[in-house]
């Protein structure tokens, strides 16, 4: 009987050992917006080109330019992402934590640093959604400035280390952007957007 006993300690240890670790894997990834929000903080202060895979219909204000978006401050409930345009440094993606979930906000402003007519419109999470992707449904805001976008949801995805995305499709209607930022390769930092 005495071999038989350490074998059993040892197998109970390892079931309960096996048992702990599962359960810490589970946790670590039962927050799928947390996951989100530490991916995008993990490459804060970095700057990545992109480029426009779909665009319907075509929108030429984008044709031929350098697509810049920079992850320019991280605080503890806010993400600020500036996105350039060849020159234009008019827009800033906001990405903030709420008490439901992630918003997320277009800051638009002028050159001068006045806020355009049409800004902060955007929305708030409806879901939990992955580790990788979010998604924002129009709020009432967003309807009231811009009546067309009642039906926008915006996307943002990221993949660590590979890929970050931003994507706009218009339900009930064949709207549809996106632009792929390679995370592979940071460029320099570019100035700051149009009022900061």
């Amino acid at each position: 009987m005495r071999p038989i006993a350490p074998l059993l300690f040892v197998s109970t240890f390892l079931i309960f050992a096996c048992g702990n670790e599962e359960t810490t894997h589970r946790s670590d990834t039962s927050d799928p917006q947390e996951t989100f929000w530490a991916s995008l903080q993990e490459i804060c202060g970095q700057a990545f080109a992109g480029t426009i895979v779909q665009s319907v219909p075509p929108d030429t204000s984008f044709a031929g330019k350098a697509l810049i978006m920079h992850v320019r401050t991280c605080e503890p409930g806010q993400i600020r992402i500036p996105f350039f345009v060849g020159e234009d440094r008019s827009r800033t993606w906001v990405i903030s934590k709420t008490s439901q979930g992630l918003r997320l906000k277009h800051d638009h402003r002028h050159e001068d640093g006045s806020e355009d007519a049409i800004t902060m419109y955007g929305g708030d999470t409806a879901e939990p959604g992955t580790a990788n992707r979010q998604e924002f449904p129009a709020d009432a805001h967003t309807a009231s400035i811009v009546p067309a976008a009642a039906t926008n949801v915006w996307t943002v995805e990221i993949f660590p280390g590979s890929m970050l995305a931003y994507d706009l499709r218009r339900e009930g209607s064949d709207r549809r952007f996106r632009v792929e930022f390679d995370l592979t390769t940071p460029i320099p930092t570019p100035p700051p957007p149009w009022g900061f």
